[in-house]
């Protein structure tokens, strides 16, 4: 072991003192190089088939290929997938990441979503990962932008670079939880711009995000991009919502 590897062991190692890494879920103390917990990884709510096949959350019945929302209404981009049922310790987990400044947790997330979906994204062809992004007015009250902190992670895992200055929010929306889906539309209307000096060459992109409920943003963002001259706009979100019919 050469000096660098032992000064950075010495770091690590008073880091793991001082501010102990937690299991995202339950907030248990791990040893080593642990993501999470023993227990918390056998009771992972993955997302498993059956499955929507345009947006990825959970149906109720294998017969089905689409959710009642993706069978009513198109959306804009061409396929989305999710990590994680939305509900219990995730659901937690996802307030504290991003509420409450937990952002070691993006690590978790982005190895669980490679893990997942790396061979999906291959064959995606990807070209650059792009996150949703939030107005400067809360990044700068909150501190950071989730989504850009998920995605950083997932790029480490799967090797694909993060083009965060391609897609911006230029107008305060007000929080979408209480809004029906006509009233999420309206108000992410204009809501979005592209910096077209840094599309480039791209092609196909992933959008990535916290959570998916009806695709209202992700079609929001997928739309200007579109506009802009993205051929193909995938999505990837940490968590969707349960049990679509």
């Amino acid at each position: 072991m050469n000096k660098g590897e032992f000064t950075m062991s010495m770091k690590e190692q008073l880091l793991q003192v001082f501010f102990p890494k937690t299991c995202p879920l339950c907030k248990r103390v791990l040893t080593g190089h642990k993501k999470i917990c023993r227990d918390c990884s056998i009771n992972l709510p993955w997302i498993r088939e059956p499955k929507c096949r345009k947006c990825g959350k959970s149906l109720l019945g294998e017969e089905l290929l689409y959710c009642s929302d993706c069978n009513e209404n198109p959306h804009f981009f061409e396929r989305g997938i999710s990590v994680f049922e939305y509900q219990n310790d995730i659901r937690e987990s996802l307030q504290r990441f991003k509420y409450q400044n937990a952002r070691e947790y993006a690590d978790f997330y982005g190895f669980a979503a490679a893990y997942q979906y790396r061979s999906i994204l291959k064959d995606w062809k990807i070209e650059a990962i792009i996150p949703v992004p939030v107005h400067r007015s809360k990044e700068r009250q909150r501190g950071y932008n989730q989504a850009q902190v998920f995605a950083n992670a997932l790029s480490g895992y799967i090797r694909i670079p993060v083009c965060s200055n391609l897609l911006v929010r230029i107008r305060k929306t007000a929080p979408q939880k209480e809004f029906t889906k006509e009233m999420r539309m309206q108000n992410l209307k204009n809501a979005f711009a592209v910096k077209t000096e840094h599309i480039g060459t791209l092609k196909t992109v992933l959008l990535v995000d916290d959570i998916y409920t009806t695709g209202s943003t992700a079609d929001a963002c997928s739309r200007v991009l579109k506009k802009a001259g993205i051929e193909k706009v995938y999505l990837l979100c940490i968590s969707a919502g349960q049990n679509a019919v």
